[in-house]
C-alpha cells in the first residue's frame, strides 16, 4: 500500500485527516506578485486522493520542500473553507529564493497542516481587531477570511495595517473584497507620504486611536515586526485589553513539524506543535521576545 492509499484509508476509517507526514507533490498552478521580494503560489495535489481530505485551520503552517534546496515552513493564507490552497512567500534565503526563481508547472512538496490554530470556538459572538505590519498579514489572511465567511458569528471586524509603502501593501484586491462585507472596517496606512496615495499616513499603532479599538468583548490578533508588535502590545493593554485576548504567532526555524527535533523549543513548549499561536499571556509566561 502506497503512503497516498494508507493516508486516504484511515480518512475514510477514522472520518479525521491525519497530518500527511511524508511530502506530497503539488504542482505550481499560477504565481502572483504580491509585493517587492514577495510572491502566492496557488497549488494542487498531484495525487488527487489527497486533496479531498487536506483540511487545515486558521492559524497553521506547512513544511514547502523546494526539490533541490531544501525544505522550509510558511504560514497557510488559505481558509479552511472555500479558498484555493496558496501559499505567501518572502524571498529572504537560499530556499526561498529557490522557490521565486520557480515557475507555473513546476513541482513542489508540501507536509501537514501543522499546529494548533486560532481559537475561533472560543471567540464566537466577540469583536475582533486584527493588527498587521508588513507580511504579519499572511498568516492573520486565514483567520480573516475565515471570521467574514462566518459573519453572523462575530460583532466588529476590524483590520488595522501597515506597510512601508503602498507597494509592500499584501492582498490588496482581497481588502477591497472584504470592504463590501457588512461590519468590516479597514484602516490601512503607510509609512510615508507618496504621490498618488490617499490613505492614512503613519505607523500601525498610530490607527488604534483612529479605529476607537473597543476592548470590551473583544480579541485582537497581531503579527508584524517586533517595534509594532511591542507598540501595539503595548497600547491595547494601557486601553484595558487582557493579555489572555491578545493573540499572536510566533515564527521560529522549525525542521520537522512533529515535535521530534526540539528546533523549535521555547522553554516549555514546541512552536510546532503547542504553537504556533499563543497568547500574548503565554508568550510573557514564556519569557519570549518578540
Amino acid at each position: 500500500m502506497t503512503h497516498s492509499q494508507h493516508h486516504s484509508e484511515a480518512c475514510r476509517d477514522t472520518g479525521r485527516c491525519p497530518i500527511v507526514t511524508f511530502p506530497e507533490v503539488v504542482n505550481i498552478d499560477e504565481i502572483k506578485d504580491e509585493a517587492p521580494e514577495v510572491k502566492t503560489f496557488y497549488l494542487s495535489f498531484l495525487n488527487p486522493e489527497v486533496a479531498p481530505y487536506f483540511r487545515i485551520k486558521s492559524g497553521q503552517f506547512i513544511m514547502c520542500t523546494v526539490f533541490g534546496a531544501g525544505e522550509f515552513a510558511v504560514s497557510l493564507p488559505p481558509s479552511p473553507e472555500h479558498d484555493r490552497l496558496h501559499i505567501t512567500v518572502r524571498s529572504v534565503g537560499k530556499v526561498t529564493d529557490a522557490l521565486h526563481a520557480l515557475r507555473p508547472g513546476d513541482k513542489l512538496g508540501v507536509r501537514g497542516p501543522f499546529g494548533n490554530g486560532f481559537p475561533f470556538a472560543t471567540i464566537k459572538g466577540k469583536n475582533i481587531v486584527y493588527v498587521a505590519g508588513g507580511i504579519g498579514l499572511i498568516p492573520l489572511r486565514s483567520s480573516i477570511v475565515h471570521a467574514l465567511q462566518h459573519r453572523q458569528d462575530f460583532g466588529r471586524i476590524i483590520l488595522l495595517y501597515g506597510a512601508r509603502s503602498a507597494g509592500d501593501l499584501l492582498y490588496q484586491a482581497d481588502i477591497e473584497e472584504w470592504k463590501k462585507i457588512d461590519g468590516f472596517e479597514s484602516f490601512i496606512t503607510i509609512d510615508r507620504p507618496e504621490p498618488g496615495w490617499q490613505g492614512q499616513v503613519g505607523y500601525v499603532p498610530n490607527l488604534i486611536e483612529k479605529a476607537k479599538v473597543p476592548v470590551e468583548d473583544t480579541v485582537a490578533f497581531v503579527c508584524g515586526p517586533p517595534v509594532m508588535f511591542n507598540a501595539v502590545i503595548a497600547q491595547l493593554l494601557k486601553r484595558g485589553m487582557s493579555e489572555d485576548d491578545i493573540i499572536s504567532t510566533l515564527e521560529r526555524q522549525m525542521k520537522c513539524g512533529i515535535g521530534k527535533c526540539q528546533h523549535c523549543a521555547i522553554g516549555r513548549t514546541l512552536v510546532c506543535t503547542d504553537g504556533p499561536v499563543y497568547t500574548y499571556h503565554q508568550i510573557k509566561t514564556l519569557g519570549e521576545v518578540i
